[in-house]
């Protein structure tokens, strides 16, 4: 890790690190992403000769401040400021300070982009395009329809064991963010797909690459990649905008928020709004073009 500077600092970030491992789980990508923040953070407090037990209120928004000069998005100066937020409540709750400095600190606003999303055709077309009378061609279209059919992240895709599946009852146990365990679902031509795909599979993991070893994130994003591209889909389609789709498709047809979040993995159910927005646009769509008093 980072923190191989010498001082009292090093000593509560390679605290906190084992707090996110192993009190809440949190992922190492995850961990990773909060440390590389508090880094930021760490060179800046040392520019100032200030250390992290006697940073006030100011402090912070100077810092907020700071981070804007070298233009930041309010986006990124939210996520730092979600960082620290979590750090000094570790900090607070572990009794190495009396008052928490973010208290009183708000995040910047931050304007929300309505998730892109595929309508049915185009998934159709995407699905259609892949030969699945090869190997690697099945695997790839398998990949594809998991993604949409269930929700599902990458990370948790290329992490889905055999034995995670229930073919019978069409359900896969998933294992998410902070290893939290869920159930999610899949219709008839996932389980063609998966039917087929099993019989002849002999690894542990289930999405091999081409030399038969677990698959990587990356590599799924890189078979995405070339899906889309011989595809008649001429959209920069990322691996995420399937996990969108789904949740939008599913509210389209009448899925209630609770269950979306539940098959998401969602631990709030204000993330899962967003996509109330996507549908709510799209009704608007359709009224506007389509009713006559809503024209001039």
């Amino acid at each position: 890790m980072w923190y191989n500077n010498s001082g009292d600092n090093m000593d509560y970030v390679k605290k906190y690190e084992d707090y996110l491992t192993y009190e809440k789980n949190y992922s190492k990508n995850t961990v990773i992403s909060y440390l590389d923040d508090l880094k930021v953070f760490e060179t800046y407090l040392k520019g100032k000769n200030i250390s992290f037990l006697n940073c006030d209120f100011e402090t912070i928004y100077d810092y907020m401040n700071y981070l804007s000069k070298l233009k930041y998005s309010n986006k990124s100066i939210s996520r730092n400021i979600s960082c620290l937020r979590s750090f000094y409540k570790y900090l607070t709750k572990e009794g190495y300070i009396k008052e928490n400095p973010m208290l009183l600190v708000s995040n910047p606003k931050v304007e929300k982009k309505l998730p892109k999303y595929l309508n049915v055709i185009e998934i159709e077309d995407i699905l259609d395009s892949i030969d699945q009378n090869t190997k690697l061609g099945l695997r790839d279209k398998l990949i594809v329809e998991l993604l949409y059919s269930t929700g599902i992240r990458v990370s948790e895709l290329v992490n889905i064991k055999v034995n995670d599946i229930n073919l019978s009852e069409k359900k896969i146990i998933i294992k998410g963010k902070g290893n939290k365990e869920r159930v999610v679902l899949f219709g008839s031509n996932c389980y063609n797909l998966l039917n087929s795909y099993l019989k002849d599979h002999n690894h542990e993991y289930l999405i091999l690459n081409s030399r038969d070893n677990k698959i990587t994130d990356r590599g799924i994003r890189v078979i995405i990649d070339k899906i889309i591209a011989n595809s008649s889909v001429k959209l920069k389609i990322s691996p995420h905008v399937l996990r969108h789709t789904f949740a939008t498709h599913m509210l389209n047809e009448g899925a209630d928020l609770i269950t979306v979040k539940d098959l998401l993995g969602h631990e709030s159910l204000a993330t899962t709004q967003i996509y109330t927005h996507v549908s709510n646009e799209r009704l608007r769509n359709v009224y506007l073009k389509c009713h006559p008093r809503s024209r001039k």
